[in-house]
């Protein structure tokens, strides 16, 4: 492994988002600091260094920095010119759907012509106007279910925070951005995803319209989570590849893992998507465990720029770019290779 002079790095600082995925699993296990151990260099949580480092989540601008989250703000930021790259994709559904009250009787993509659908605000910037991207193209996704377009529907804009965080004290805060309108009547129907949002549409009776999720079409599924791209600081790649390949390696594993121990990944991740056992099942799946690997896929690729061109196509993206340009393939089979070394027998 070839590493070349650079700026000093002293931290190895991940970021994630609050679902499941294995990057995350492998820092619950303490396996990504000891890849910053082995590279000589601390190992920071973004999230736990305050808010002035907090909002490098959404522009990308720390060198030394691996995230894993989201697609709407890694887009953003690469179109803002953040230096990048791309070197890993996951798919896993997380429970899109459109929410209405149970007394307005629909039940159906067709049947919400003609309804007032809340769409967030904009935030302070594009990478933190991701609660109104998902929205948007969720609704968009319901409307096509249908027959429909936009056209076909009032968007009412509902409020959100000027500056969303990763975390919050409020987890409804982070997946759930209308129920209040909804529920006071102001709109008719809402986009909701996630483990959080199962629970609060239980804890206030309301009713599913339209299950994105169960559409055969990954295209119809796509959203700021699906496909979830893990993303590197180009300095981080250039001068210490052997760290983003022991972060792949460690994120690879963790996924193996996953799979034969479902019960301990459950409890991770209630804790991860502030949910309970319920909500985490409801809207993963009973078998998430099991699709936590990441790959780059010429199809994962494809459906991150189906999500691109539709962030670009509304506002989203400050600029268009070539995505294939943005892929950087060999350290993810670089980790591959290491995995599957240490799993051939010795003689």
């Amino acid at each position: 492994m070839t590493v070349t002079t650079g700026p000093a790095l002293d931290t190895l600082w991940y970021t994630r988002c609050p679902v499941p995925t294995a990057s995350g699993l492998a820092n619950n296990l303490g396996w990504l600091g000891r890849t910053a151990d082995a590279a000589g260099v601390e190992f920071g949580v973004l999230q736990d260094a305050g808010p002035e480092l907090a909002v490098r989540h959404f522009d990308h601008r720390l060198p030394g920095l691996i995230r894993e989250g989201g697609n709407v703000p890694a887009l953003a930021a690469r179109a803002e010119g953040s230096p990048t790259r791309l070197i890993g994709l996951t798919w896993i559904d997380e429970a899109q759907a459109i929410l209405v009250r149970p007394e307005s009787g629909v039940r159906a993509a067709a049947e919400l012509a003609g309804l007032r659908v809340g769409i967030p605000a904009w935030a302070a910037d594009r990478a933190r106007s991701f609660p109104r991207a998902m929205a948007l193209h969720g609704v968009a996704s319901a409307l096509r279910l249908g027959g429909l377009s936009f056209a076909d529907v009032k968007l009412v804009e509902v409020a959100t925070t000027a500056a969303p965080q990763v975390r919050t004290a409020n987890p409804d805060r982070n997946t759930t951005w209308g129920i209040e309108s909804l529920l006071a009547g102001d709109v008719d129907a809402v986009y909701v995803k996630g483990a959080r949002a199962q629970d609060v549409a239980r804890q206030h009776g309301l009713v599913v319209a339209v299950d994105l999720d169960s559409t055969a079409s990954l295209r119809d599924r796509v959203n700021n989570g699906t496909p979830r791209p893990v993303t590197v600081h180009a300095d981080l790649l250039e001068h210490r590849p052997d760290i983003v390949i022991g972060f792949l390696a460690e994120s690879l594993r963790a996924a193996d893992w996953a799979a034969a121990n479902v019960e301990q990944v459950r409890a991770v991740f209630q804790t991860e998507t502030q949910s309970g056992p319920e909500g985490v099942v409801a809207a993963y799946g009973e078998n998430f465990h099991e699709g936590l690997h990441l790959n780059l896929s010429e199809e994962r690729v494809d459906l991150l720029g189906v999500q691109k061109q539709f962030l670009y196509a509304h506002g989203f993206l400050a600029s268009d770019f070539d995505l294939e340009s943005w892929v950087a393939r060999e350290p993810l089979e670089q980790a591959k290779a290491q995995l599957a070394a240490e799993k051939e027998p010795t003689t």
